[in-house]
């Protein structure tokens, strides 16, 4: 039903779409120069990097602990919430869409302008930049923890305080010279080619998800000796029954899961300066690359969580490589695995970072033109503080719970749906038709979202306990 409701609205806007487009977004001849609407460069990259990019920017670090999701909720209670969620997100990006082009806005600072005036181009602003700064900060946070054992693993050696084995000093390095020369890139697009990598050592990490379901028996070798308690009140064969059986459905921590998955479809601050960047930009083009970036993710996503849980069970712990790690440390196959995901996500930083330098250009340059020395500087001042927060914030775990918990829900449902509200002209569509009434209730589910998820964190500070499963 969602997809016909999506489907049907797509189609009965796209004539008043591509009219709005032909007004706003192609450039005008006047005296023979073209005129451009809030970018430098327009129509430069093809659909197939588009959705290469996208599908970066979806991709983040909580594909790691979405099998620890499936197990709490089971596997088809996971698979709906994952349906549905996509969905939504799929939904969430055709408000944007269909709000900029209304207004031939390919910003988001500027509908949150059209919409609301200075304060709202500021809020999406910050929304953005917070977002975003939180999602550097998690992949950074991989790399700091894991590039040093796979270095230790390829020397097979000890860490005996070596400077090279120092994830402080790792992060330096890869920040300066592998991020910060792709982020110094003028156009999005040209990381089209490295997001391609990226999301080639995801698939590889896949590959080896399955692979390794059926070289690893369950329950493993050590589960005995770490969970002496459990071993001493049941027997074996309760213990195997507990953590080596599928559970099909199960309510286990279920509302919490349910804003981790949200958060893994995250991909709206990027969305706009992708669709910029398109070789013929149309609504109906960069709606077909969002559906199919989700798509993708979403497969990936559900195989990722699906293998892994059969693969561990009740053992499978909130990081999914920690899991392997109880199997030997000296596998030579997850120790690859580990440096897919760490190219992974060191070529995820760059893409991330242009919506936040975009925003700061939005509020701090609103009227300047591209300047090579303003783009640089941004660049490496946004690269220099996110260091800093990963160096010397031991952990950020909570700080950026509370980040997620609320501009996750943001960016995905409240600021769309009141965007669309706003931008759209009650001539067109009055506030009480259909569409204007989904998008309400669109924004009141991201309340309930930003609410539920601030409530659990709480609970967790409060009770000591520790419930999630990763983040973006």
């Amino acid at each position: 039903m969602c997809c016909k409701v999506i489907f049907f609205y797509c189609c009965r806007f796209d004539g008043l779409d591509a009219m709005a487009e032909h007004e706003e977004f192609l450039p005008h001849k006047t005296g023979g120069k073209k005129e451009i609407h809030f970018t430098d460069f327009e129509g430069k990259t093809s659909f197939g990097m588009s959705i290469f990019n996208l599908s970066n920017a979806i991709m983040g670090s909580g594909i790691l602990g979405l099998a620890f999701a499936m197990s709490n909720t089971g596997i088809i209670l996971f698979l709906v919430l994952l349906v549905f969620i996509a969905i939504l997100s799929a939904y969430s990006i055709h408000l944007l869409l269909r709000s900029a082009g209304v207004v031939g806005i390919r910003a988001y600072e500027q509908l949150g302008n059209r919409a609301f005036g200075p304060p709202g181009k500021m809020l999406a602003a910050c929304v953005i930049t917070v977002h975003n700064i939180g999602a550097m900060s998690s992949y950074l946070f991989i790399i700091k923890s894991e590039l040093p054992l796979v270095i230790q693993a390829f020397l097979d050696k000890e860490n005996t305080g070596e400077w090279f084995l120092n994830g402080n000093y790792l992060i330096i390095i890869v920040s300066a010279f592998i991020i910060l020369p792709l982020a110094l890139m003028k156009q999005l697009g040209y990381l089209g080619y490295t997001s391609g990598f990226s999301l080639s050592c995801m698939v590889f990490f896949l590959i080896s998800v399955i692979y390794k379901k059926f070289n690893i028996s369950c329950p493993l070798e050590d589960l005995h000796h770490n969970d002496s308690s459990i071993a001493a009140h049941h027997a074996p064969t309760n213990v195997t029954e507990d953590f080596c059986e599928a559970k099909i459905t199960k309510v286990c921590n279920t509302a919490y899961t349910v804003p981790i998955l949200a958060f893994a479809f995250v991909c709206h601050p990027e969305v706009l300066p992708i669709y910029t960047e398109l070789r013929d930009a149309t609504k109906k083009r960069m709606q077909s690359v969002a559906n199919i970036s989700i798509l993708a993710m979403f497969v990936m996503y559900l195989l990722t969580a699906l293998f892994g849980y059969l693969t561990f069970y009740g053992a499978v712990e909130s990081e999914l490589l920690h899991t392997y790690s109880r199997v030997g440390s000296g596998d030579v196959l997850i120790l690859c695995v580990r440096l897919a995901v760490l190219v992974a996500v060191t070529l995820t930083v760059p893409v991330v970072l242009f919506p936040i330098r975009r925003a700061l250009l939005q509020i701090l340059f609103p009227d300047k033109p591209f300047h090579w020395v303003r783009h640089i500087a941004i660049a490496f001042c946004l690269v220099f503080i996110v260091n800093l927060l990963v160096i010397f914030v031991p952990s950020i775990r909570d700080i950026f719970g509370i980040i997620g918990a609320t501009s996750a829900p943001s960016l995905i449902f409240i600021l769309p749906g009141i965007f669309y509200i706003r931008i759209v002209p009650e001539e067109q569509e009055p506030l009480l038709s259909r569409p204007k009434i989904q998008a309400t209730c669109f924004a009141a589910l991201g309340f309930i979202f930003m609410v539920m998820s601030l409530s659990f964190i709480i609970t967790d500070w409060v009770t000591g306990e520790s419930r999630s499963g990763g983040g973006h």
